[in-house]
């Protein structure tokens, strides 16, 4: 399954309502580590699907959200659990670390 694109209008249904955790990947289009993070992200959400839920949020697009989250560096990534973030990673990785940082959350 691909990420899904939010908004802030669309953010309560797919991310506080989903019966499963939520990575939001807080992102920009003019954002390089952001394009960079992309593919990953892609890669991530396809492998994992049954087991959390990939989002994407333009901070540029959704200024709510993002300022709820208080998000100042993208790419920000949130983990959500039952509506609740739990968890922040900053900053491009690879996949290998990304897996390793969402481990506890893809039960």
């Amino acid at each position: 399954m691909k990420p899904v694109n939010v908004t802030d209008e669309t953010f309560a249904e797919e991310v506080y309502n989903s019966d499963k955790p939520v990575l939001v990947d807080f992102w920009a289009k003019w954002c390089r580590p952001c394009l960079m993070m992309a593919p990953v992200l892609e890669e991530f959400a396809e492998e994992y699907a049954d087991k959390i839920k990939v989002a994407k949020l333009d901070v540029d697009e959704n200024p709510v959200i993002a300022s709820k989250y208080r998000i100042m560096s993208i790419p920000t990534m949130g983990v959500f659990v039952n509506g609740k973030m739990v968890d922040k990673v900053i900053g491009f990785m690879p996949k290998e670390h990304l897996v390793e940082k969402m481990l506890k959350y893809l039960k």
